[in-house]
């Protein structure tokens, strides 16, 4: 059995498309041939979104790949997913949706004590001039850190 908190996929996309404001952990309804093929990092969400629609939220687009040794009962790989949350944290989500160019994405899948969880990102879209801006600030902290190390030896 995976560690606690032991991560299975991090949406990196998501990172560099959106400025990631708040974020939450929800659980998921899936069926087992789901867990599996998830356990085995057969999940991709480079075209998923979060949708909150009549007090549920509900994870769209995420390509979860049919199990290798599943049976005729295997899943579908782009069904929509509920996503299990508090009821002050959907209102949340809701409220944090209505506000202009807010979305959310899942920018984490992850174990917890034996369960699957998805991290869902409150983010707001980046302009170009903003990923520009983070990919100069992360070339810049590399070739210090390079130095740095080359300066300790």
């Amino acid at each position: 059995m995976p560690a606690i908190n032991e991560s299975i996929l991090n949406n990196r996309a998501a990172f560099h498309e959106f400025e990631i404001i708040e974020t939450f952990e929800a659980g998921a309804v899936l069926q087992g041939t789901e867990v599996k093929s998830i356990m085995v990092g057969k999940i991709q969400l480079k075209e998923s979104y979060v949708s909150v629609k009549d007090d549920e939220v509900w994870l769209l687009n995420a390509h979860v790949s049919p199990y290798k040794h599943g049976n005729i009962q295997n899943h579908e790989p782009l069904r929509s997913r509920k996503l299990l949350l508090h009821r002050r944290e959907i209102e949340k989500l809701k409220k944090a949706v209505d506000q202009k160019g807010m979305t959310l994405v899942v920018t984490k899948v992850y174990w917890r004590n034996g369960r699957i969880k998805f991290e869902i990102g409150v983010a707001r879209g980046k302009k170009l001039y903003d990923k520009r801006e983070t990919l100069k600030r992360k070339t810049i902290d590399k070739e210090t850190d390079r130095q740095l190390k080359d300066h300790l030896r």
